[in-house]
This record gives C-alpha cells, structure tokens and sequence, in this order.
C-alpha cells in the first residue's frame, strides 16, 4: 500500500491528497467525489501523513498502513458509524497490542473511515517503491514555477562574485524618450 502524499488536516473532513507546495504550505486535494482544492497553511493548519501516523501500543507504537493491511484481511468490516464495541471488537482483532486505554473510540472511528475512503482506490493496492525519490514531484513542481525574478537576481549576484566585487551593482534606470 503506498499512502504516500496522502494527509489529514486538523478541522477538515476526510483525506486530502497533495497537490504541490509553495512558500507558505500545501494545496491540497480532497479525496472525495467533489476533488475540492485547499491551501493548508504551515503555520496555522496541523498535517499529519497517513504513512507517517502511529496507533499507541502496549510496548511500542503501531503503523497505520499495518492496521490498513490487517483490516484488509478481515471479511466484514463494519462501518465507520458502528457501536464502539464493535470497533474495540475490530481492533483487538487487526491490532491486538493497541494500547486501550489511549486508543479512543473516536480515533477507532476514523482510521475505519479511512480505510472505507481509500480501499477502493488504486494507491491502496500498489506497493511503495524501494526507493524513497529525494523529493517529490509535486514540489519540484513547485520549484520550477518559482518566479523567474527570483532566478535573475541570484544569476546577479553570481556574476558579481566572480568578477571579484564585493558590493552588488545597482540596477540601471532607462529613461524613454517622448
């Protein structure tokens, strides 16, 4: 199962995936049939990545994608609105070790709706690659539509330092005539 580039944001509903990100934080789309588009701010929104999230546990923390794939192996799962007993029933099954006093209801709630939003979706299949890329390809994207002005000036400043001058060159003012 490769969940990678697929979040959570604190306050929204649902699973995002993400798009690009720029100076500030992410934009991000929804995993739903609408495809909304959002701009997560680094600053104010809380993202956490389903391949990155952990279930407490008595000794020690589980991964999320080894629940998905123990769940995927249960022949019934119930729905995400299910009695708390039952979801305790289910996670004792696909989580034996989970901790029961720090995993909530709630909490049981939502990784059952996760599962319910992406096992249908082709990613929840595929296999993570071997080779983790160094970055992204949304934020080389990112990179490459950087504003052209930005690339000049660092051009600039290069050319001064191989010249040998320590103080920048002072942009020419043209005049046209009338």
């Amino acid at each position: 199962m490769n969940l990678r580039g697929i979040v959570s944001v604190a306050g929204k509903p649902g699973l995002w995936k993400a798009l690009a990100q720029n100076k500030t934080g992410f934009i991000l789309e929804s995993l739903d049939a609408q495809k909304t588009k959002l701009v997560a701010n680094l600053s104010t929104a809380k993202i956490a990545a389903l391949d990155e999230i952990t279930i407490f546990g008595d000794e020690e923390d589980i991964r999320l994608t080894d629940v998905f794939e123990r769940i995927k192996a249960v022949d019934n799962v119930p729905d995400a609105k299910a009695d708390g007993k039952v979801l305790r029933q289910l996670f004792r099954e696909v989580a034996p070790d989970h901790d029961e006093e720090k995993v909530y209801a709630s909490d049981m709630k939502k990784i059952v709706s996760w599962y319910h939003t992406l096992k249908d979706m082709p990613l929840f299949s595929e296999e993570p690659s071997a080779e983790a890329p160094a970055e992204e390809p949304a934020i080389e994207e990112a990179k490459a539509a950087a504003p052209a002005e930005e690339k000049k000036e660092v051009k600039k400043e290069k050319k001064v330092k191989k010249a040998g001058e320590e103080k920048k060159e002072e942009p020419k003012v043209v005049k046209a005539k009338k």
